[in-house]
């Protein structure tokens, strides 16, 4: 029998994975993923789920749906990706994360039962693991983020309760299309027939591509944007994202990033749906929960502040409309700021060098996954654009050069981002100083 260790190469070296190797990893289609949960008696059909998809922001809306339930008493499976430092983030139990010998376990008995030809990417294998895992942990229901898309996702053969879709953006265009609108249609594909939907941001296009979506599965959908638009957050003095009214009284977020208000709408707008739905969802338990998302779920990496003395903040943002905010709020640190910055080589540069607030100073660096851009490149590239700065070639090295600058100015902030993996970088680096 394999260790943890073993089993983790094994995954990591023996299905491909989109997190480390990209497009080659992706596995449109779900045939693989439904041979792979019939072998395992079908655990999804058993579970109460509610499934959230979306460009942008699904990660945040899922971990707060959660910590919601969970502070309502209710024992709450969340299954997310990708993972920042351990494998076992992307499946917890009330913010516990699957036990080492349970993902040792459910691997070999994947190994004995796997038929010849069958062969599961990355995230078809652990996806079917974390609905074996819910069942065998008797949760009340299970949150459930969407990995890529949604039509073809591994995620998509769940009949939820309730689907939330968070917004739309330019990002996986290769897999997904290159509008909009067919993006949009991509993502539209979690919909069922019957069940109720909570579209969070949409305009034009995109919107009549959900409300067509909707029509034809005779879906009850509502949208957050028109629903809570007057519904207002502010950094309160106690670093809280505040909202003085909402369905459930006054709320205090413990996210604060600039996307988080928007986010906040559509979590806001689920959470009263699956209030109508039966969920015992109290006023008490909806600000608790929100209060206390990243303490009660382990969620790292959005808008995280991670030093002080200097500030460091680090984010996973990654594509057009993650940094059409995050620049925004970057900005206001003017020439205080230095911005460490890696990315994939696959992201559309393009769209995002006009986000990125000229008055910082830049540090290029590249993650510690094959699918990084070479900092030099990115560096080229970034000047090319009019943004000019020094290259490192590793998110530890990268940090300290920050660091040294930082000293000569008690204001100085430093940033942290660009790819999720820069993130998961930086987080290791600082766990194991």
């Amino acid at each position: 029998m394999m260790n943890y260790r073993e089993t983790i190469d094994f995954l990591y070296s023996q299905t491909p994975q989109f997190q480390q190797i990209g497009a080659a990893a992706y596995k449109p289609g779900l045939d693989t993923v439904r041979c792979l949960a019939s072998l395992f008696g079908n655990p999804q059909e058993r579970l109460r789920c509610v499934h959230v998809g979306g460009t942008n922001g699904k990660g945040s809306t899922a971990h707060s749906l959660a910590s919601c339930m969970q502070a309502a008493g209710m024992r709450v499976g969340l299954f997310t990706s990708p993972h920042l430092i351990d494998f076992r983030e992307r499946i917890r139990v009330n913010g516990v994360m699957i036990p080492r010998d349970e993902v040792t376990a459910f691997v070999e008995r994947f190994r004995a039962l796997c038929p010849p030809g069958c062969e599961p990417s990355f995230f078809e294998l652990t996806t079917v693991m974390a609905f074996d895992w819910f069942l065998r942990s008797e949760v009340d229901v299970a949150v459930i983020e969407v990995g890529l898309g949604g039509r073809l996702d591994s995620t998509n053969i769940i009949t939820p309760e309730l689907s939330v879709i968070t917004n739309i953006s330019m990002d996986h265009m290769a897999q997904l299309g290159c509008t909009r609108e067919a993006i949009a249609s991509e993502k539209a594909g979690i919909i069922k027939p019957g069940v109720p939907v909570v579209v969070g941001e949409s305009g034009g296009a995109v919107r009549e591509v959900f409300r067509s979506a909707a029509e034809k599965a005779g879906a009850p959908m509502r949208f957050a944007d028109d629903e809570f638009a007057s519904m207002d957050a502010s950094l309160s003095e106690d670093g809280f994202l505040a909202v003085a009214a909402s369905p459930f009284g006054p709320l205090r977020f413990q996210l604060t990033g600039l996307c988080q208000r928007r986010n906040l709408r559509t979590i806001v707008c689920a959470l009263d749906a699956l209030r109508r739905l039966g969920y015992p969802l109290t006023d008490g338990a909806v600000a608790g929960g929100l209060a206390s998302v990243c303490d009660s779920t382990g969620l790292m990496g959005r808008w995280m502040r991670v030093m002080d003395r200097p500030t460091v903040i680090c984010d996973t943002g990654h594509n057009e409309g993650g940094w059409e905010l995050l620049g925004r709020q970057l900005a206001a640190y003017g020439d205080r700021l230095t911005a460490v910055l890696g990315f994939v080589n696959d992201k559309d540069l393009g769209h995002i060098f006009p986000h990125l607030p000229r008055e910082a100073g830049y540090i290029f660096t590249r993650a510690s996954v094959p699918r990084a851009l070479p900092a030099e490149e990115l560096a080229t590239r970034a000047a090319a654009a009019g943004i000019r700065g020094s290259v490192t070639f590793s998110v530890g090295q990268a940090l300290d050069d920050a660091l040294r600058q930082a000293r000569r100015d008690p204001e100085a902030v430093i940033f942290v981002g660009g790819s999720t993996f820069v993130v998961a970088d930086l987080l290791s680096v600082l766990r194991n100083r």
